[in-house]
């Protein structure tokens, strides 16, 4: 079973896209395959500050689920959103065999990672494009989304997560925000943290109405905001 066949679709800008239960999103008319805020190598940068003792496994775990959705969907085009390497020395702490992955996923296909706040540095020459944004009208492709009306827009940033009470017991998932006229894709990293979707950083940028599209094990369900709840959330 492919990953679309698991996928919730919805609209925005008038196109239609799919939210994956991986925590990617699909556009199926341009066969383009976003992911946000893959923070690369995040389990090493913390051991070399000695801040946390995280398994240095993130990269290939990330890697390894991004390799799967390229397998199944064969995209023309993958665009990273940004914040796609923890800091600006994680290239160079990529093992041998990660950074061989990246290699060869680049080769396969059209590569464009989007310059986010944690990775202003660009990824090495042959690894594919790099940009602020692209424009793939009707949809445009940044890092963090514009404050103000706005329509096309997908971005990452702020590893948008829902909170949730159900049968007397909280849970918190990964999820999409959308209003239809914009869309926050949830983070793509093992080791990424999250903002809780009710945060004001966030519930600005959807003055009107939003939804969250929750990220499950094998499905994507779609709640309106109105049905989530304040959580302390860590954004990493």
């Amino acid at each position: 079973m492919t990953p679309a066949m698991n996928a919730f679709d919805f609209d925005c800008a008038g196109e239609t896209l799919l939210a994956l239960p991986q925590g990617a999103l699909y556009w199926p008319a341009r066969r383009l395959l976003a992911v946000a805020d893959l923070h690369l190598e995040k389990g090493s940068s913390y051991a070399a500050a000695a801040r946390k003792l995280l398994p240095r496994h993130d990269t290939r775990q990330t890697l390894a689920a991004l390799a799967a959705l390229i397998d199944a969907l064969q995209p023309a085009t993958v665009v990273c959103l940004g914040d796609s390497f923890h800091d600006r020395e994680a290239v160079a702490r990529l093992a041998d065999e990660e950074r061989a992955e990246i290699e060869r996923l680049t080769a396969r296909t059209r590569f464009v990672w989007i310059a986010g706040n944690h990775d202003p540095a660009p990824p090495p020459a042959g690894w594919g494009e790099v940009a602020e944004e692209i424009d793939e009208t009707p949809l445009i492709f940044r890092h963090e989304a514009h404050f103000g009306p706005v329509t096309g827009e997908i971005s990452g940033h702020f590893h948008p997560v829902a909170a949730l009470t159900v049968r007397g017991r909280g849970f918190r998932r990964r999820c999409f925000l959308t209003d239809g006229h914009r869309l926050i894709l949830p983070a793509f990293g093992a080791y990424a943290g999250g903002l809780n979707a009710l945060d004001p950083a966030i519930a600005q940028l959807f003055p009107d109405d939003y939804d969250a599209l929750l990220v499950g094990r094998d499905a994507v369900r779609r709640l309106s905001w109105r049905q989530l709840r304040p959580d302390a959330a860590a954004f990493g």
